[in-house]
């Protein structure tokens, strides 16, 4: 099963005070290579049992309704953070934020080695619900050769979805989930200027997450015009070996919410969208030259609206459009209601 990552934080909501019994609460600890914090109480029974999820954050503020949906499939017990920056700051904030979990630990690395430590390795196999941070996608997936805490990742996704039904062994995983992830390529621009240059990074196997095979995810999207720079990294995987790939972008704080059975909704606030890319054939790349690629399908997805990720069947769609790619330049692309409730066009963008 192909798998690329491309953005990836399980679990991101929108950000609440820490109380300050919660902040006496946090702790911190230490092994070779990585650093513990603790929020919450790691021994109390968990008052359900879990049931798996995916969620999808496309960044900003966390939603409400999301979070009360992650905690839920947790079985509001005990969720982990695996982070390769930062401390333990977002615990806390998630321990006030994420009512009725009994705790919320962070696994801060500092190296790789620290993969194979027993503890880190108990830690991650009783994780309820497992949030991977922004930055270790980045620090993980691509410093150094040496893979091995991905590998153990991968195993557990794996784990993670052997079984579609409730069990207390399977994590719910939640976050900005990519199929595959670009350490550079912010600009649309540049990515479709050449979508087989050092701009577009393409990294896979750093975990394998069920019903996103052969997609490619992006986050923090109409925000930062991605729309151009995930059709770039589309048309590069499908021209080097995957050609069934899609996309799937996810505006700044909006969520994707995808049960076991692989039906998802889509939570934010008004005028956001989940945007699913759908190119027909495979375009064909020249090192150094833009591309050229026409019969884009791009579908919005709004609250509270459904994706079938089996089918990629649109419940309610927000918007349907055909976009193309000329000379490396984005036309004719649909765009969601402006704040304002007016349209606006995104033909000609970059």
């Amino acid at each position: 099963m192909r798998h690329y990552v491309m953005g990836i934080a399980l679990i991101c909501g929108g950000i609440a005070s820490a109380t300050p019994m919660a902040r006496a609460q946090q702790a911190a600890d230490s092994v070779k290579g990585a650093r513990f914090f603790v929020t919450g109480d790691p021994a109390k029974p968990r008052p359900a049992t879990p049931s798996q999820g995916l969620m999808l954050m496309g960044g900003g503020d966390w939603d409400k309704q999301a979070f009360a949906w992650f905690a839920k499939k947790a079985g509001y017990g005990h969720i982990l953070i695996l982070r390769a920056s930062g401390d333990g700051e977002g615990g806390r904030e998630m321990f006030a934020t994420m009512a009725g979990v009994q705790s919320v630990s962070t696994i801060l690395f500092t190296d790789r080695a620290a993969s194979t430590d027993p503890r880190v390795l108990a830690a991650i196999a009783k994780a309820d619900g497992i949030f991977l941070a922004g930055a270790t996608r980045r620090n993980m997936s691509a410093s150094g050769k040496g893979r091995r805490l991905p590998v153990r990742w991968t195993r557990m996704s794996r784990r993670a979805s052997r079984s579609r039904a409730p069990a207390p062994a399977s994590p719910c995983w939640a976050g900005r989930l990519t199929a595959r992830w670009t350490a550079a390529a912010s600009i649309s621009f540049k990515a479709l200027s050449d979508p087989l240059g050092d701009a577009v990074t393409l990294v896979g196997d750093f975990l394998h997450m069920p019903r996103l095979a052969h997609i490619i995810t992006d986050t923090h999207f109409n925000e930062r015009d991605r729309l151009g720079r995930l059709i770039a990294f589309v048309a590069k995987a499908r021209a080097t070996g995957d050609p069934t790939a899609i996309g799937l972008g996810v505006d700044e704080a909006g969520t994707l919410c995808v049960e076991a059975n692989g039906q998802a909704t889509f939570y934010g606030p008004a005028n956001t969208h989940a945007w699913l890319v759908q190119p027909q054939g495979i375009p064909k790349l020249i090192p150094g030259r833009p591309l050229d690629w026409a019969d884009i399908r791009i579908t919005g997805i709004a609250p509270g609206e459904r994706i079938d990720l089996n089918t990629m069947a649109v419940s309610k769609p927000a918007f349907v459009g055909m976009a193309k790619v000329v000379a490396g330049r984005l036309i004719d692309a649909p765009c969601r209601p402006a704040a304002t409730g007016r349209w606006r066009s995104m033909a000609g963008q970059a």
